[in-house]
């Protein structure tokens, strides 16, 4: 690998968003760090992203020692990511706050908060390290401004990326180091299958008769804020599908 070459650090690479957004970056000749839960998937993957430089690690970001040994043992081609694109992230459930798991809720806190700030904190020494042109770019959600009925838990998580991204943006822009929170709203991928529990026809539904974006579709966005010229910061890049539109206030009625 020419020591040119920029590195992608990617969470929750083995599915959905995060896997599109490795297969955008190497085409684009990124090397990469992949992480997630599936090892078999992670081999796959790196197999068919042979044509770029690429390290995987197994890694559930929930698991802080887990976190700091894979980016302690970074190998020299791979130690110095210019892009930290947290991906790694989940709902689960879609009934009423009132008859929710409570497992479900600090499932989501434990992944969409404390996965994502302990590997940014973890990882944040390296980028500040490679200066101009680095970025943090976090998959957040349109739920984060857009409450809707068993959002609960999960759309409070994104409101925490969205204003966790501005605030880190000010403590590390002076070291040249970008931050993004990037906010898809309905993409069609596993994403909803897990939140139905496994409920395949559930997922369908859901997606029915509409053209939801694509994971490709965001990766694109992804990819297109990792390689602006190191001045541009795009603070928050809300992307959905046409089809997805805004209802006007529901009024509960006697």
């Amino acid at each position: 690998m020419h020591e040119t070459t920029p590195i992608a650090f990617i969470t929750g690479a083995t599915s959905g968003i995060g896997r599109a957004c490795a297969e955008a970056f190497a085409n684009a000749g990124w090397g990469l760090v992949l992480t997630g839960r599936r090892q078999e998937r992670l081999d796959a993957l790196q197999q068919r992203l042979a044509q770029v430089p690429v390290h995987t690690a197994v890694l559930d970001v929930t698991d802080r020692d887990a976190v700091q040994q894979v980016v302690d043992s970074l190998p020299p081609p791979f130690e110095r990511p210019r892009v930290l694109l947290n991906n790694a992230g989940l709902a689960l459930g879609k009934g009423p706050s009132q008859e929710a798991d409570l497992n479900d809720w600090h499932a989501m806190i434990e992944t969409n908060i404390k996965g994502l700030v302990t590997v940014t904190r973890l990882l944040l020494p390296r980028l500040v390290a490679h200066g101009a042109g680095a970025s943090v770019i976090n998959i957040g959600s349109i739920a984060a401004h857009t409450p809707y009925p068993g959002g609960h838990v999960y759309g409070a998580s994104k409101a925490f990326v969205e204003q966790f991204s501005y605030n880190l943006r000010c403590d590390v822009s002076a070291a040249g180091v970008r931050v993004t929170d990037l906010a898809p709203g309905m993409t069609m991928s596993e994403f909803t299958e897990v939140r139905m529990k496994g409920d395949r026809d559930a997922a369908d539904r859901y997606y029915a008769g509409t053209h939801a974006l694509q994971p490709a579709d965001v990766a694109a966005q992804a990819l297109h804020i990792a390689e602006l010229p190191p001045h541009v910061n795009i603070t928050r890049l809300e992307v959905t599908p046409l089809c997805q539109q805004w209802s006007p206030f529901t009024i509960l009625r006697e």
